[in-house]
């Protein structure tokens, strides 16, 4: 298992007048098995994939993202094999829960890292996760207590420009399925963004697929999964056929942004319906 401080230790400092590079790994429903599949897919393979390919186009990166979602079955085993199959990518990494994510299994596999802080710093930026799980529930909320947190880390950087990350979708994708089991209380999280000018984007995961819109000040982005994809605009669930992948993120020191989505090659699979709840 990879310890924090090495991986952190081999990043050079980073400076408000540099851009930062940030890779997002979002929804790979690891299983404990090796050979735990999701509709069909190995989601462990996936990810593998995927973290080869990140490791090939980005050599340099300042932050890894993880947008949760990270396992499936919520075992410890599955968080282990999350930093396992990460621990190539020489960055520093943050971790974030979803729906299918268990507490206690994965703050013990945090235990010796600082993989769960909400803040951290670099260059111009200040990037700030936030926890919108809510234990039993598919649909997320954001908890008086995370709403504070942002509040808070918003105010005591206001030099700095902002990206926050969270994994339910706070605004309608156009999915009829997928448009109830997001943020609860979006309101409540865009009243503060609202009046932080300097908020320059939202991140999260859950919904499987590329999401890029501007609302103010703010750029809205969602990206695939490191496993399956779920087909944008479809009223009822359905499987996408686009292949998994990772989105990159620079963070210009101007406080601007650029971003893509880069997807793996050669991974087939049928789709086993027969598995519901994802």
């Amino acid at each position: 298992m990879v310890h924090e401080e090495t991986v952190l230790s081999s990043q050079p400092p980073t400076h408000a007048d540099t851009p930062v590079l940030l890779v997002q790994l979002s929804d790979s429903h690891l299983f404990g098995e090796t050979d735990g599949r999701l509709l069909g897919m190995n989601t462990g393979d996936s990810l593998r994939r995927v973290v080869e390919q990140v490791r090939q186009e980005q050599p340099r990166i300042d932050l890894i993202l993880a947008t949760g979602d990270l396992s499936q079955d919520g075992s410890l085993a599955s968080y282990q094999r999350f930093r396992q199959l990460t621990a190539s990518l020489d960055a520093p990494i943050r971790w974030l829960a979803g729906n299918h994510d268990e507490p206690p299994p994965m703050e013990m596999a945090c235990a010796d890292s600082d993989l769960l802080d909400p803040i951290f710093d670099l260059g111009a930026w200040r990037v700030i996760l936030l926890n919108s799980s809510v234990p039993g529930s598919v649909p997320g909320r954001l908890a008086e207590s995370q709403l504070t947190l942002l509040e808070r880390a918003l105010s005591e950087a206001p030099q700095r420009y902002h990206l926050i990350c969270l994994h339910h979708h706070p605004v309608p994708i156009g999915s009829k399925w997928m448009d109830p089991i997001g943020l609860r209380n979006p309101e409540a999280l865009f009243a503060i963004l609202d009046r932080h000018p300097r908020a320059r984007a939202l991140l999260w995961g859950h919904i499987h697929q590329e999401f890029d819109q501007q609302r103010g000040h703010l750029r809205l982005l969602a990206s695939p999964s490191t496993c399956v994809q779920f087909a944008p605009g479809s009223e009822d669930f359905q499987v996408g056929n686009e292949a998994p992948g990772y989105r990159w993120l620079r963070l210009n020191p101007d406080g601007t942004l650029d971003t893509g989505v880069s997807r793996v090659t050669g991974i087939d699979f049928e789709v086993d319906y027969s598995v519901r709840g994802y």
